[in-house]
């Protein structure tokens, strides 16, 4: 298996036309290193270790005399250092020859996600009269494209997660005169998930009235009441327990009433008709055969909210990669906090999930994953929200 992953790795290495792809960390700082290099949670890493993938040829080990096993699993030559200056000779030697080196590093910052290599160990690497560059554009291949078991994962959770939604509005609807606040609210939640064998990261947000204009808002500080009348915003991510399985990630909103107001409705056609049009031009691209990048999904929705007159009140990205994180390494669709220009792929996994925030009034986001099946099907998982859920449903 490894050196089927090192053949893949070549080939993304002599497209972009990178003499070497130079896996590092130091304390676990470089979280997408352990995925890609496939170490396991518990295993320990206290020293730098470099692992060394040449566009083509064998790959060099680099390790510490006491961490000397943590890369075992893999093929090439071991050298192992225990000094500093042994490791600058080994490098030094490991890349002679090589002008451009992939790395998890990313320009100005551009993608946050991909920045895991700190500053002084890019200056290392370059100054041996290398230039680094970011491994940004293949490194999903490896971390974000999912697994045929990882899918069915995922699947399962957005599916979980969709009735889990659907109990808590029934929840919420039977309590309300029993003085429930957010907080109880957020906690049946985490009952739910526990007894379906979910995970999360992070609890899940209930947001009341003009708490769901705080796209982040957190319900543990000073809850709010749950009364009639209220509107009411649901953000719930969960995954089955293990390192390998994926997140789904949905966000509903509601009205503890008979009906939404005129206002509510007029935001949440807004904001839908937004997220409709995100899938709508990724299932078109796709069939036409032709990319969608990360920033022309964000785009597309901004555009729709801001024709509409609510662009100032689009607060952040329109989604984000889903993968064995909340928030995975693979594209973002984002055009406004970052700009991701790299392509959505097929076996990957994030969510569309735009918002229009009223302060001191509401807040209205409408969350769905979207899954791009390996031969290229386009599906939303996690259901979909057709309309503001009302007592009268």
């Amino acid at each position: 298996m490894s050196l089927q992953i090192i053949k893949k790795v070549q080939k993304h290495l002599n497209e972009e036309k990178a003499d070497g792809w130079l896996l590092y960390d130091f304390h676990g700082m470089n979280d997408l290193a352990h995925q890609v290099l496939e170490i396991p949670a518990e295993h320990m890493t206290t020293r730098r270790f470099f692992y060394w993938i040449p566009n083509k040829g064998k790959c060099i080990k680099i390790v510490h005399a006491i961490e000397q096993g943590v890369l075992d699993k893999w093929p090439g030559e071991k050298r192992v250092y225990n000094s500093w200056q042994g490791l600058e000779e080994i490098l030094k030697s490991a890349l002679k020859g090589a002008k451009k080196v992939a790395m998890e590093y990313s320009p100005k910052n551009q993608i946050p996600y991909n920045s895991k290599v700190d500053g002084g160990t890019i200056d290392l690497i370059r100054s041996f009269g290398t230039e680094v560059v970011s491994s940004a554009n293949f490194l999903p291949y490896f971390t974000a494209v999912l697994t045929k078991e990882q899918i069915s994962s995922h699947l399962r959770a957005a599916k979980g997660i969709d009735q889990i939604a659907e109990e808590t509005w029934k929840w919420i609807f039977r309590n309300l005169d029993k003085k429930i606040t957010e907080y109880d609210a957020q906690q049946h939640i985490l009952k739910l998930m526990e007894k379906m064998g979910f995970m999360t990261e992070g609890d899940p947000i209930v947001a009341v009235g003009k708490n769901s204009a705080d796209p982040h808002y957190d319900c543990t500080m000073k809850p709010a009441r749950m009364k009639r009348g209220d509107f009411i915003l649901l953000d719930l991510w969960c995954k089955e327990k293990g390192e390998k399985t994926v997140f789904a990630d949905i966000t509903r909103v509601g009205v503890a009433a008979e009906k939404p107001t005129p206002k509510q409705e007029k935001i949440f056609s807004i904001v839908r008709q937004a997220q409709k049009s995100v899938v709508e031009l990724i299932k078109k691209r796709l069939s036409q055969k032709k990319a969608i990048f990360g920033y022309e999904a964000d785009d597309q929705a901004r555009g729709i909210i801001e024709k509409a007159g609510y662009g100032k009140f689009f607060t952040h990205r329109t989604g984000h990669s889903i993968e064995v994180h909340l928030h995975g390494s693979g594209t973002h669709l984002d055009n406004l906090e970052m700009h991701d220009v790299r392509k959505l792929l097929r076996g990957t996994c994030f969510s569309v999930e735009p918002g229009i925030y009223l302060p001191g009034e509401f807040g209205v986001r409408l969350e769905h994953d979207v899954l791009i099946h390996l031969d290229g099907k386009v599906e939303v998982t996690g259901g979909e929200e057709l309309s503001i859920r009302c007592l009268s449903d």
